[in-house]
């Protein structure tokens, strides 16, 4: 495994975040164990959360089956960097939120840290990430906040996910008058076939020190050979995918995308991480494997030496949209 710094911080992480929605609802708990005991084995040290995964009538399970597996000891819980997000309703049954239990006020800050914790059996949370922006309340109180947990050691960083770049620079600088560390990472989506974080997110986290980490790097399977397990009879696509192939000229990108890696002899799913580890301030992509094999698969992507000639290959089949101001201003 190779590693890097988590963007401006001393915090070591590895290439690729291990992703744990899927335990829970498609991965049992065991299952669950074995694929981070693997991905701990492979030297995958960075492992991603939030307290709502589990869904549903089970929001909290996917801490909870962390938790569990951080009991095991074999130094599980020290060697992990561990992120957890805040944020969203936690009531179940469909039920509305009781006031002050979701977004990001200071009351729901504090209730929801330690609920996390003690669903994941552990003192800390190294990366307590927002898992979206609160357009009702102020920085300065998220801030005041999230410094009490730091000087009480619950927390060690704060992050955000789906933040604009205007919210990253406004975060941020809140932050500093105030002489709180700020976001040290952003969640975002981005892959080859959905690049509009390059226009503003991306640059807005590099110039304020932010590692960025990718969510859905094969953007929901469309970017796994999709097609070319549909022709086997392999896969079912819906979702996002099916969306997305039902355009003709999404379905044609996605076709010249596999034929080229079949040329080539390489793997899409593996290609697709590969080439979000050569991007400009990406810290790693974060992977979900339902399965050990792919598990496998993802980490053979930190080896995978993407050509240049490759690279030019698949900027033409997914191009980006270019710099900000200029790919719309001139």
């Amino acid at each position: 495994m190779k590693y890097t710094q988590l963007g401006r911080t001393g915090l070591k992480v590895s290439r690729l975040t291990l992703g744990t929605m899927n335990f829970g609802p498609l991965t049992n708990e065991p299952d669950s164990h074995a694929i981070m005991d693997a991905a701990l084995d492979a030297g995958i040290n960075y492992f991603d959360t939030a307290n709502v995964y589990g869904w549903d009538e089970n929001k909290g399970r996917t801490e909870e089956i962390l938790g569990t597996w951080f009991t095991k000891g074999g130094e599980r819980r020290d060697k992990v960097v561990l992120a957890t997000k805040v944020y969203g309703n936690m009531a179940t049954d469909g039920k509305p939120a009781w006031p002050n239990h979701d977004l990001l006020s200071a009351v729901n800050i504090r209730r929801s840290v330690e609920a996390s914790l003690k669903r994941l059996q552990t003192d800390y949370i190294d990366i307590y990430q927002f898992h979206h922006i609160d357009r009702r309340t102020p920085f300065d109180e998220i801030w005041q906040a999230i410094d009490t947990l730091v000087t009480q050691g619950k927390i060690l960083y704060a992050g955000s996910s789906n933040f604009p770049g205007y919210k990253i620079a406004q975060a941020n600088e809140v932050a500093a008058r105030r002489g709180s560390y700020g976001l040290v990472s952003e969640q975002c989506l981005y892959n080859l076939a959905e690049r509009s974080a390059e226009m503003e997110v991306i640059p807005a986290a590099q110039d304020y020190g932010l590692g960025v980490i990718p969510w859905s790097p094969l953007h929901s399977g469309l970017l796994g050979g999709v097609l070319k397990k549909e022709g086997e009879g392999k896969r079912r696509t819906g979702g996002r995918a099916a969306e997305e192939l039902a355009k003709p000229e999404k379905r044609a990108r996605v076709q010249a995308y596999e034929d080229l890696l079949d040329k080539h002899g390489l793997a899409p799913g593996e290609v697709a991480l590969a080439w979000l580890l050569t991007r400009p301030g990406i810290t790693g992509p974060i992977v979900g494997p339902r399965t050990p094999e792919q598990l496998t698969s993802a980490l053979r992507a930190v080896d995978l030496d993407l050509s240049d000639e490759l690279l030019e290959s698949l900027d033409e089949i997914f191009p980006g949209p270019g710099p900000s101001p200029e790919s719309f201003a001139w």
